[in-house]
């Protein structure tokens, strides 16, 4: 073991100084991002039109070139899915990671280009394993076999040539071939498209296997790991990998599930770290175990600029770059990639708990929230207060939605909240007083529409019947990879969905 475990800290040395460096000097290394950006881009459709060789500074990059959304550019990504190249990006464009999001039921296509790949979401996956083996120099993690947990790719049907899928089943479909000796189960059966068939499978492939590692969205692999526990009829995980290390997880909040990992997972030796590796990019990494926030990854091939959350909807936001952010305020993230996005709208916010090294945490989406009445609910203010509801309730959250009731003249507005509990609290009236109260502490303006009911009454807290997100989420097709139930909504069309099922 330590033979190996040197070789790797030796593979890794130059890796990590290039990551001491861009944290020493980030803002030089954004500004090179840029450049490097524009050059290559430059004869292609985009970079004619909006001249990109004859761009002096960032400010006529700004000016030049407007934010943009998914829907801004949807038509020109149709013409690349059906065939068309050197639109955005100058290299061949074939695949595209298919997101349904998660404020409507539209599919988004994102174009992954070779670059992007290779120098963003594969160089993600290696510092992964470089900062871990850093952090944890006697790790045994490299003796046995990492389990992924993805989606699923298709043939795109506009064009033979093309092919869509999950962010997660992109990435395991390119690996190279020698891969398949690191991880488990085989390609076959983690690119399976019906979930269910791919829950026993993968527990039928995996259970004899040494498995040293996790790395998947929490939710799913939640349903994975006690389905192999029920199959094997052992009471934890590490009774079948007893060197069960790490779990690498994104894609959700891990707060709703801490507490039900650490019921199947209760080594004291197993170590968790975030990511956030989106289909359009790679952009952090929590390097440190003792601080939730991730390291702003700056040398992917991304520019990264910052939209302050309540200039998100003007008609003309102004976004600053990286050396002009405060701590602690919400911004919602635009970026330009090594895979032909320019100046977009992610829909993620985040807010930097640090400058040097520059560190965030994600705090929701611009889309996810609730402010029917003023009071800017973030999916931030949520977890937080969902995790304090559960610690003194005892109780433990499995899913959850959240969305607006309005106002008429017979009653002043409120939240209902479907909650389906893995464990109920005895009395839901005490988790309801406490999640109202713990949200008044998180956010002010919640605080001032419920002073006094003037604005906003007390919460109503509905209980989910077993299985009904699951079953949800079976209904629209949704099952597995990196879909998940909106937190959220501004609207009542999915609650109101969910409700009609639950009766």
């Amino acid at each position: 073991m330590a033979f190996i475990n040197s070789l790797v800290s030796w593979l890794n040395t130059k890796r990590l100084s290039q990551i001491d460096f861009f944290k020493e000097h980030p803002i030089e290394i954004q500004k090179e991002t840029l450049t490097q950006l524009l050059n290559q881009a430059s004869d292609t459709e985009w970079g004619r039109k909006y001249d990109f060789k004859s761009m002096q500074s960032l400010q006529d990059f700004k000016e030049r070139l407007p934010i943009q959304t998914y829907e801004d550019i949807e038509k020109h990504i149709e013409r690349l899915r059906s065939g068309e190249q050197n639109v955005f990006w100058p290299s061949e464009i074939k695949w595209f990671a298919k997101s349904s999001g998660t404020t409507n039921s539209k599919s988004k296509f994102i174009p992954v280009s070779k670059e992007a790949l290779e120098d963003c979401h594969f160089r993600g996956g290696k510092d992964i394993l470089a900062i871990y083996t850093s952090l944890y120099p006697n790790t045994g993690i490299l003796y046995g076999k990492g389990l992924t947990l993805g989606g699923s790719h298709q043939i795109n049907n506009m064009n033979n040539d093309s092919y869509y899928g999950d962010l997660s089943a992109i990435l395991i479909q390119n690996l190279p071939f020698w891969a398949d000796f690191i991880r488990t189960p085989d390609t076959s059966i983690v690119l399976l498209d019906e979930w269910e068939e791919k829950l026993h499978k993968m527990t039928e492939a995996t259970l004899n296997e040494n498995v040293t590692s996790l790395s998947g969205v929490p939710s799913w692999f939640l349903v994975l790991l006690k389905h192999i526990l029920k199959v094997s009829g052992k009471n934890h995980i590490h009774e079948i990998w007893p060197n069960l290390e790490l779990f690498v997880h994104g894609g959700v909040s891990f707060t709703p599930y801490r507490e039900q990992f650490k019921e199947i997972l209760p080594s004291s030796q197993m170590n968790y770290l975030e990511t956030y590796n989106a289909s359009e990019g790679f952009f952090g990494i929590q390097d440190n175990p003792n601080d939730e926030a991730m390291l702003l990854m700056l040398d992917y091939g991304i520019y990264y600029e910052f939209i302050p959350l309540e200039n998100v909807n003007d008609e003309n936001p102004k976004a600053i770059s990286l050396e002009d952010v405060d701590l602690h305020k919400n911004y919602a993230m635009l970026i330009t990639t090594n895979g032909g996005l320019w100046r977009y709208q992610i829909g993620d916010t985040i807010h930097f708990t640090s400058k040097s090294p520059f560190k965030f945490k994600i705090s929701g989406r611009t889309k996810l929230y609730i402010n029917a009445f003023g009071e800017e609910l973030i999916i931030d203010n949520a977890e937080k207060a969902m995790k304090i509801a559960c610690t003194k309730t005892n109780s433990e959250i499995k899913e959850y939605t959240a969305a607006p009731v309005f106002m008429d003249k017979n009653q002043k507005g409120t939240h209902q909240w479907l909650i389906e509990f893995e464990q109920a609290p005895q009395n839901i009236d005490e988790f309801n007083y406490i999640l109202d109260n713990a949200l008044m502490s998180l956010n002010s303006d919640y605080e001032a529409k419920r002073y006094k009911n003037i604005t906003l009454e007390k919460p109503i807290v509905s209980i989910a019947k077993k299985g009904l997100f699951y079953n949800w989420l079976k209904s629209k097709g949704k099952l597995g990879g990196q879909n998940k139930v909106p937190r959220l909504s501004n609207n009542r069309t999915l609650i109101e969905e969910l409700l009609k099922d639950n009766q």
